[in-house]
């Protein structure tokens, strides 16, 4: 597997991004869908990356700076083909990394309550993220969950 920083440029993973969107769509109300399209992920605070199993792209993941002590993840996605098999808890391994190496206090994410993200939830408890109260710009949510990760300084 190999973790690679992503530019955004390429079709597939504005194809693989346009799935994730499609899932959240089918399984998140309208005002309760956070997932940022392919525009919103090149914002400049917001550092992507794509994984690889040899030319397979089999997941991304995001993380959001809000403020210089703290980060966001955003747009995990493991491909269904590729889930079980680790690549989760590796992509939010290196991200925990980058968070330390930049020196952030603390990781949050928001992820949904439904039944579909149970696994993702169980991901991110697996690595030490408990359950929080919502952050800006989130607000409480019953299709919604808010998670930390506190790290050390």
């Amino acid at each position: 597997m190999d973790i690679r920083l992503d530019n955004l440029e390429g079709q597939a993973i504005a194809e693989f991004l346009q799935q994730h969107i499609e899932d959240m769509k089918a399984t998140s109300p309208p005002e309760s869908k956070h997932a940022l399209d392919i525009e919103g992920l090149r914002a400049s605070e917001i550092t992507f990356w794509t994984v690889y199993s040899g030319a397979e792209l089999v997941a991304c993941g995001a993380l959001k700076e809000i403020d210089p002590f703290h980060g966001e993840v955003k747009s995990m996605r493991v491909h269904a083909s590729a889930r079980g098999a680790g690549i989760g808890s590796k992509l939010v391994r290196h991200m925990v990394e980058v968070a330390k190496n930049r020196a952030y206090r603390a990781l949050r994410l928001e992820t949904g309550s439904m039944e579909f993200f149970r696994p993702a939830r169980n991901l991110y408890l697996k690595h030490g993220f408990t359950y929080c109260e919502p952050f800006w710009p989130y607000k409480e949510d019953p299709n919604s969950v808010f998670m930390v990760l506190e790290l050390e300084p």
